[in-house]
């Protein structure tokens, strides 16, 4: 008779369980007659050959225990009698996962002077199909959010006419709660279920009952965990207002802020599930916190400036207010940089307060560029938008490697210049997943502007935007465009604007198949920075599995001082993508159409 949750069994008047002992009772008793002419010493492994369909050989090859302990050399003859006359038993359960509940298994037993092979032949017999569901779904959300009950009800897999399998089964089941507590219905309950199985019809029927139960809002914080930093750090980002309407994607949201914070390594949240008080239901916040300091340190390597090594070092409680200072150091083949801040905690509108000063030097393209810079900044950083107010000091040194003459054109001249620059800077992010996008958008937009005369050389405005849209594509696949943009406009002829706020393009994150900051106004090798920045790229990405994929690309684009005598470089090109913990690893290889040159590019995809 049927009966609950995952277990299978045939229906009231079949036969499936004594013709299953019998058989199993036969061939144990051939597989024992087989044995006593074998003469199987210890410390003598054996092989196993496996004659089945093969999506059932791939599983019985991985599950069965006369397999998994083949090559074990301990095992004396008794052991290996016993795995070999509980083999078909094994085989009908491994069988039925799959939706064979009738296999039929015959085990012959080879023994030659080097080795002793037991072969395994298996007929899986009918495959159990679906041939009917019942599938219940009661409580509030039957009323109040059809919707959500029909995304329920869709999220079903085994619907009529499909293989009855057990992983489909569990995964139904929990696929459809799962929508259910995604919004509002926290308590939301599978109350049963049964597949009952006609072996001799080779028919599965599937039950489910679901109740949702009241909706819920949520209600105030409720804090554990915190013994070196203050909880209003928590309560100051919390964007969860009392009284919305419960929804997971609400609390990951919560979870995901307070782990950007520095304070906290983890964070578990979840509501008070009482169907009894589903109205302002308390939210349960338990955290785990880092130490107080920190040193942390790494090597690696980028296409663009080789080879690294760096350290970090912080503390997160100066002055015993969760005050955070971080100094870091990094030094690469072409690029080294050090930088030290000071922030204060999230305020009560959750924007953060810092301080900070960098060192910044560059040798690329025939230019010795170094930048200081220091300031403070004003932030706040959500899920989907990040916002910033800055005033930023910079003194910038440039000079020539090679001592290359200059273009006649060159908007920066060799020598210091400095600048204080107020600016704003907005993110806004609209993805399906932050990790791994398919579909949506982010763009980005920079604005600043400096006057002469206040620690400022020369006066100008710079703006700086950069986009990126997702197309998903078919199941996997998707199309990715890029466009960046960026300008400096100043009064007068050749300007002293300092060179780390002007422009070169090329390499991982610009135009591919070229050179790091290759791009740009050139002379006699030397590539010098510019007032204009244009580019973009198309790219399609094909993926194998969930884990593995391949790209090909279009990149262009151009740096200039002039918009009359620009040119566009254009690349192609393609690679390989992996879908790490972190994000997505791009491997490509590009071929820069002007300079005839292939380019290896190394880099980490994420949606900035």
């Amino acid at each position: 008779m049927p009966i609950a949750s995952n277990e299978l069994v045939a229906p009231p008047g079949s036969d499936y369980r004594t013709r299953t002992s019998r058989t199993s009772v036969l061939t144990q008793a051939i597989a024992g007659a087989l044995l006593c002419t074998l003469s199987v010493s210890a410390h003598a492994a054996y092989k196993v050959e496996i004659d089945a369909p093969k999506p059932l050989k791939a599983l019985l090859s991985e599950f069965l225990d006369l397999v998994r302990y083949k090559d074990r050399s301990d095992l004396d003859n008794a052991q290996i009698e016993f795995m070999i006359s509980t083999l078909p038993d094994q085989v009908t359960k491994l069988a039925s996962t799959e939706g064979y509940f009738t296999p039929k298994t015959v085990v012959k037993v080879d023994k030659d002077q080097n080795a002793t092979t037991v072969h395994v032949t298996v007929d899986p017999g009918k495959r159990t199909t679906v041939a009917k569901l019942d599938l219940q779904i009661a409580g509030a959300a039957e009323a109040e959010s059809p919707r959500q009950v029909e995304s329920a009800r869709a999220a079903w897999r085994l619907t009529p006419g499909a293989p009855f399998r057990q992983e489909d089964w569990t995964d139904s089941k929990q696929e459809t709660l799962r929508i259910l507590r995604t919004s509002r219905y926290a308590a939301a309950e599978l109350r049963n279920a049964r597949a009952s199985i006609n072996p001799e019809l080779s028919e599965a029927s599937l039950e489910a009952a679901y109740d949702s139960g009241p909706a819920f809002t949520l209600g105030p914080l409720t804090i554990n965990g915190t013994l070196r930093y203050p909880e209003q750090i928590i309560r100051n980002i919390n964007p969860l207002r009392p009284g919305e309407q419960y929804s997971e994607a609400r609390l990951l949201e919560l979870q995901r802020l307070i782990q950007r914070t520095p304070y906290f390594s983890n964070a578990v949240i979840e509501i008070a599930r009482d169907r009894g008080n589903p109205l302002l239901a308390p939210v349960n916040v338990r955290v785990t916190e880092f130490p107080t300091q920190q040193i942390r340190g790494g090597a690696g390597y980028t296409t663009d400036t080789g080879a690294h090594v760096d350290g970090v070092y912080s503390h997160n409680n100066v002055f015993g207010k969760a005050w955070v200072f971080e100094g870091q150091a990094r030094i690469e083949q072409r690029r080294q940089f050090g930088a030290l801040d000071l922030s204060m905690p999230p305020d009560g509108s959750a924007f953060v307060n810092n301080i900070h000063s960098s060192f910044e030097r560059t040798t690329l393209q025939g230019v010795d560029l170094r930048s200081r810079r220091a300031g403070v900044r004003r932030s706040r950083s959500t899920d989907k938008a990040d916002f910033a107010y800055t005033v930023e000091y910079y003194n910038d040194q440039l000079r020539q490697v090679d001592g290359a003459s200059l273009p006649p054109d060159t908007i920066v001249q060799p020598g210091s210049h400095q600048a204080v620059v107020a600016g704003v800077a907005w993110t806004r992010r609209q993805l399906d997943n932050l990790l791994f996008p398919r579909d949506g958008n982010v763009v980005s937009v920079e604005l600043g502007a400096a006057l002469k005369g206040l620690l400022t050389d020369q006066t100008f405005v710079r703006a700086y935007g950069r986009g990126q849209k997702y197309f998903p594509v078919g199941v996997r696949d998707v199309v990715l465009l890029r466009a960046e943009l960026g300008a400096v406009v100043a009064k007068g002829g050749n300007s002293s604007i300092p060179a780390s706020l002007l422009f070169r393009a090329g390499g991982t994150d610009s135009v591919r198949g070229y050179s790091y900051r290759s791009i740009g106004n050139e002379s006699n090798g030397t590539v010098y920075p510019t007032r204009y920045l244009a580019t973009g790229s198309a790219e399609y990405q094909h993926w194998l599995n969930e884990q593995w994929g391949a790209a090909a690309f279009y990149d262009v684009g151009t740096a200039t001082d002039n918009w009359r005598d620009k040119q566009f470089f254009q690349a192609v090109g393609g690679g390989a993508r992996w879908r790490s913990p972190v994000g997505t690893i791009n491997a490509d290889l590009g071929y820069g159409l002007q300079r005839h040159q292939i380019r290896p590019h190394l880099s980490l995809g994420v949606a900035f």
